[in-house]
């Protein structure tokens, strides 16, 4: 169902990319983040640095929810279009975040409920929750937007449990709160 991150999100190559339009010495990383386990991708963030040309599809086609970052130039037409019925099946359910104002942080569980890792989320931050579990904790004063599938249907459609101590949290890469 969920294919390897090595299969799909083209990092390396928005890397390469990125490099061939920089000197090597302003060259560290793209600001995009996956949280994986054993292969599966969990989640991706999309950093608001985030500036590449064009149109990036950080999923692939066969995830049940979408993520692109498009910028495009004044003046470029999109040409008019609708979107046909087709039907899906949508098994699990995947959520946005898109981070407004203020400070989040997200916690990052496996489907088995154990703990992985945390990350902050900040102004004009976005994260596709794909897959295993979350928990936040809002650190600042925050306003954001959430989009996922629906319909929605209640308790069904979510399992609760507890969530790690404040002792344990475990910040992804030289992130700080």
């Amino acid at each position: 169902m969920f294919k390897l991150a090595s299969d799909f999100l083209s990092l390396d190559f928005l890397r390469q990319q990125n490099q061939k339009n920089k000197p090597e010495s302003q060259f560290s990383s793209l600001p995009i983040s996956q949280i994986t386990k054993e292969g599966k991708v969990l989640a991706i963030i999309l950093r608001r640095e985030f500036n590449q040309e064009g149109i990036h599809f950080l999923t692939p086609d066969d995830f049940s929810q979408q993520l692109a970052y498009m910028r495009h130039p004044t003046g470029k037409s999109i040409m008019p279009h609708v979107h046909n019925k087709v039907q899906r099946e949508v098994f699990f359910t995947q959520e946005v975040l898109i981070i407004k104002r203020g400070k989040l942080r997200v916690d990052f569980y496996d489907d088995d409920q154990q703990y992985l890792e945390s990350h902050i989320l900040r102004d004009g931050d976005v994260v596709l929750l794909i897959q295993g579990g979350h928990g936040f904790q809002v650190l600042e004063e925050l306003e954001m937007i959430e989009v996922k599938q629906g319909p929605y249907v209640g308790n069904k459609d979510k399992t609760r449990f507890t969530g790690i101590e404040e002792t344990v949290v475990k910040m992804a890469g030289a992130e700080i709160a």
